[in-house]
């Protein structure tokens, strides 16, 4: 087994080994540790339309009734999560659900990974390994819809188009339909999960595989008697289809593709890409970066500080306009108090004017009446002087009547 040591001065060295050391065990470490600790392995179904058989189709991958909770097979610990999606409601906007899903679960892992105090090894992963995309059999084409919502998936997880319910299309109609498929999004720049073929051990098998997409499959989860067998089926009026049978439909290259041959390099693409993606996007966000200006390397410490204090630098800016806002509006109130203040005292002097030129006009009403009354109780002095006078004349003259008649 060759073996490789890389210098210092990155020149390699092939040496020769001259017994055995070990390195074939490494298959069975992994094994051993994937089988002890478990491992999680998350699976988005999506589709655009309802009553495709989302659930159904789960259920048959892992020989169990559809749940969102962990599911054991073996002695292996699958940890899957199925999203059923429907447009019903979400009209132009379905693929935003869907994303702000994916980007919560990679946020998640983020905000674990950045913790002081990590717990990677036991961390409950909830990443979504690969995406089932439920097309609807139509025979036609692709849905603008479908189009859209796999072209704001494509950099965010691994797409596996499917064909759901392909009992419905007719076999030569169905060969179409898949080259029909394949060519749109070819033609839109939707980036589907190429299966590896640089590996020896797969290659073969994908390049072999990669010409079905995509994959046309059934769902069921019911066995029905096949000649002294049972199997997977669906039972019609016209016959049975199986869903194991690979002459009815691609479950079982389906199958094979997403758990037996490429399960490990999903959850690799999902690590190393997708989510690197979407941590690289968030760091820049928040201000990290690898180099300064200068292009010159930028420790975690100095990009911290230099974070810290431009934010110090905003707040203190945001502060000091906080003060001369409230000092301004301060200042205007005040004005406001004062122009509001001289309006009272002006309106005070009027009114006391106003007050002082009344009861000056009553004063002097109050001076002609008096006058008034004095002259009027002169005049009726002097008129009852006079009738008193002219009783008294009258009466003397009436006496002098009465002694001339005697």
């Amino acid at each position: 087994m060759p073996f490789f040591l890389a210098l210092q001065n990155d020149d390699l060295r092939n040496l020769s080994l001259s017994g055995h050391v070990g390195f074939d065990s490494l298959p069975d470490q992994l094994v051993n540790k994937s089988t002890s600790q478990g491992f999680c392995f998350n699976i988005l179904c999506v589709g655009n339309e309802t009553g495709i058989s989302k659930s159904v189709l789960v259920g048959t991958l892992f020989s169990t009734k559809f749940e969102s909770k962990p599911v054991t097979e073996g002695w292996h610990e699958i940890f899957f999560q199925v999203t059923s999606d429907r447009t019903r409601g979400y009209g132009r906007k379905f693929y935003k659900p869907i994303v702000e899903y994916i980007d919560a679960q990679f946020e998640a892992y983020l905000q674990e990974e950045l913790k002081i105090k990590r717990s990677l090894f036991n961390y409950h992963d909830t990443r979504i390994h690969a995406c089932l995309y439920f097309i609807a059999p139509t025979g036609h084409s692709l849905k603008s819809l479908d189009l859209v919502t796999m072209k704001k998936l494509d950099s965010k997880v691994n797409i596996i188009p499917i064909i759901a319910k392909a009992d419905t299309i007719a076999k030569n109609e169905l060969h179409k339909f898949k080259s029909k498929i394949m060519s749109e999004l070819v033609s839109n720049g939707v980036q589907i999960y190429q299966f590896p073929t640089d590996e020896e051990t797969v290659a073969e098998i994908n390049a072999t595989m990669s010409v079905h997409l995509p994959f046309a499959v059934v769902g069921s989860t019911e066995e029905v008697k096949i000649g002294n067998k049972m199997a997977k089926a669906r039972q019609y009026p016209w016959g049975v289809v199986q869903v194991e049978n690979e002459n009815h439909c691609d479950f079982v290259k389906l199958r094979e593709m997403l758990i037996r041959v490429n399960m490990e390099d999903l959850r690799e693409q999902t690590h190393t890409r997708h989510y690197e993606l979407y941590r690289r996007c968030k760091l820049e966000e928040m201000g990290f970066k690898d180099t300064d200006p200068d292009s010159k390397p930028f420790s975690l410490q100095e990009t911290y500080e230099a974070k810290r204090n431009e934010f110090l630098g905003e707040l203190q800016k945001k502060e000091d306009e906080m003060r001369q806002m409230f000092v301004m509006r301060v200042k205007e109130k005040e004005a406001e108090l004062k122009e509001a203040e001289k309006d009272l005292h002006e309106k005070f002097d009027h009114l006391k004017r106003t007050h002082q030129e009344e009861k000056k006009k009553v004063e002097d009403k109050k001076k002609e009446l008096e006058e008034e009354l004095n002259n009027f109780q002169k005049k009726k002095a002097a008129a009852q002087l006079l009738q008193s006078q002219a009783q008294q004349a009258g009466s003397q003259q009436t006496k002098k009547d009465k002694d001339k008649k005697k």
